[in-house]
């Protein structure tokens, strides 16, 4: 199977048509034809429904493509990649991050600024599933993500946890207490991201509330971080959670926050990257996450 194979079955595939697949290879039909059928003799299947009017992707060829996408864009990273290296330009690295990070992520633009020597980073900000997809098909590098999560194809690398805090009315007869027990917060509204928005906080928190012996009652969803405390704080009395280096952050009037207990919940981070042979730039990028 060859790279230039492929590229002639992705044209083909995105055009439907071979002779505009040739028009924009800069070949003529015929290497076009010969190519892919080559291609699928290796395979053993055939990758196009052929007719005279009209040309389809088999179920082999649409099995085939993500692949063939994937294969090309790894070509292209690595044509850029030696380009870089070579006409000395440099090397900027793409790195997926999600709110609350607070001071980490200052440490990890410092520590990687000290490690990197000239190579740049760049902070993309996405929707988690959005993010490790990025990292799979080589739109980013490498993403910071909360929670384990299984089948993602990627390696991830442990780095930190964070203790949840409970944010809560400064009204309210709890926030008198500099810790507060995960029970004694059962009958209060609990505002929370829904499990298909945060997967791995929603789990994180209604199984320390179910270990602490009480079914959480969900309020109105978490949407913002102001525009929840600002409910939280004049509202009615309910309560969320945020990490402990974001609560940092977050002086807000009318509300206070106070770390938790029996249980303490702790969520885990990781740097998820693909299972490839790291570059030197990616190298101080991982260095940097764990100085963090």
């Amino acid at each position: 199977m060859e790279i230039r194979q492929l590229r002639y079955f992705l044209t083909v595939a995105e055009e439907l048509h071979f002779g505009r697949a040739a028009e924009r290879l800069h070949i003529v039909q015929s290497a076009v034809s010969q190519q892919v059928r080559r291609l699928e003799r290796e395979l053993g299947a055939a990758l196009f429904d052929r007719t005279t009017r009209s040309v389809g992707l088999t179920e082999a060829g649409s099995r085939l493509l993500p692949h063939a996408r994937e294969v090309l864009a790894a070509e292209a990273r690595a044509r850029a990649a030696i380009g870089e290296l070579r006409e000395g330009r440099a090397v900027t690295l793409r790195l997926g991050t999600s709110s609350g990070l607070g001071a980490r992520l200052e440490t990890i633009l410092a520590e990687f600024a000290r490690l990197a020597g000239d190579a740049h980073l760049e902070l993309v900000t996405a929707a988690t599933d959005a993010r490790l997809k990025a990292v799979r098909s080589g739109g980013m590098d490498a993403t910071l993500l909360r929670g384990e999560r299984a089948g993602t194809g990627l390696e991830l690398l442990a780095l930190w946890q964070d203790p949840l805090m409970a944010a809560l009315p400064a009204r309210h007869d709890l926030a008198v207490r500099a810790v507060i027990d995960m029970a004694d917060l059962a009958g209060l509204p609990l505002r929370l991201a829904g499990p298909s928005r945060n997967p791995a906080l929603y789990e994180l928190v209604v199984g320390s509330c179910r270990e602490a012996g009480f079914e959480p009652v969900l309020g109105p969803e978490f949407t913002t971080a102001q525009d929840t405390l600002a409910s939280i704080g004049f509202g009615k009395p309910s309560w969320t959670v945020f990490y402990a280096p974001h609560a940092d952050q977050l002086p807000v009037p009318g509300v206070v926050f106070r770390p938790l207990r029996n249980p303490a919940p702790v969520m885990r981070s990781y740097l998820a990257v693909r299972p490839d042979p790291p570059c030197a730039g990616l190298r101080a990028l991982i260095e940097a996450c764990h100085a963090a």
